[in-house]
């Protein structure tokens, strides 16, 4: 994954804001509600492809660009890395938009952060099963 400062790489798969009981002791939204938010996303992502239940089973390179802010517009872009035997890579991004992080209060998008997530297919009994959408 790359740095992409001409916009977000994907479809857009979950939107939401960010709010003040996300944060963490210093104001800034905990990574960990981020992390949260682009499982969502990808676990979405991943069963509308595959037309499965869908487990997570790895998150890869993990990258927190910058912090994410009380009152962001926080959405979550997804595209397909690999489709296997049953399973799903996707390379997540998150970018918010924002009103207050520039001095003159103009809205910006800013890419914040980005990973590698992989689902597995699983059946009713909890073992992996194979993609029928290949």
């Amino acid at each position: 994954m790359t740095e992409n400062t001409a916009g977000p790489k994907g479809k857009l798969i979950l939107r939401t804001l960010a709010m003040p009981a996300d944060t963490n002791s210093k104001g800034d939204i905990f990574g960990g509600w981020i992390m949260s938010q682009m499982d969502i996303a990808g676990g979405i992502m991943s069963q509308e492809i595959a037309n499965s239940r869908m487990v997570t089973v790895a998150v890869d390179s993990m990258k927190f660009i910058h912090p994410v802010l009380v009152g962001d517009v926080v959405g979550c872009y997804g595209s397909v890395v690999r489709i296997g035997n049953t399973s799903i890579t996707l390379e997540l991004e998150v970018w918010v938009q924002s009103v207050g992080r520039q001095e003159d209060g103009e809205s910006r998008s800013l890419k914040v952060t980005e990973a590698a997530f992989t689902y597995v297919a699983i059946d009713k009994n909890g073992k992996k099963k194979s993609i029928s959408n290949k």
